[in-house]
C-alpha cells in the first residue's frame, strides 16, 4: 500500500503496515476518489487502479473521474 501515495492517502487511519486486497482498495478509491489528487497520481497507481477497474468494477469506475 505504501507503494501507491493516493491509497495510502485513504489509508490514513489503517496502520503504516496494513495490506488491502484488491475489492477493498477498488472500494476505498471509488468511495473516496473526491479526495484523491489525480495529478499526483504516479504510473504504477494508475496502472494498479486500471486493473483494479477491469477486475471489480466491470470497466468502470462509479465516481467523477
Amino acid at each position: 500500500m505504501n507503494k501507491y501515495p493516493q491509497l495510502r492517502q485513504l489509508c490514513w487511519n489503517r496502520p503504516d503496515d496494513a495490506v488491502v486486497d484488491g475489492e477493498t482498495a477498488f472500494a476505498l478509491y471509488e468511495r473516496n476518489w473526491r479526495f484523491v489528487d489525480h495529478d499526483a497520481i504516479i504510473s504504477s497507481e494508475q496502472k494498479l487502479l486500471d486493473r483494479l477497474i477491469a477486475e471489480y468494477g466491470n470497466g468502470h469506475l462509479l465516481a467523477a473521474r
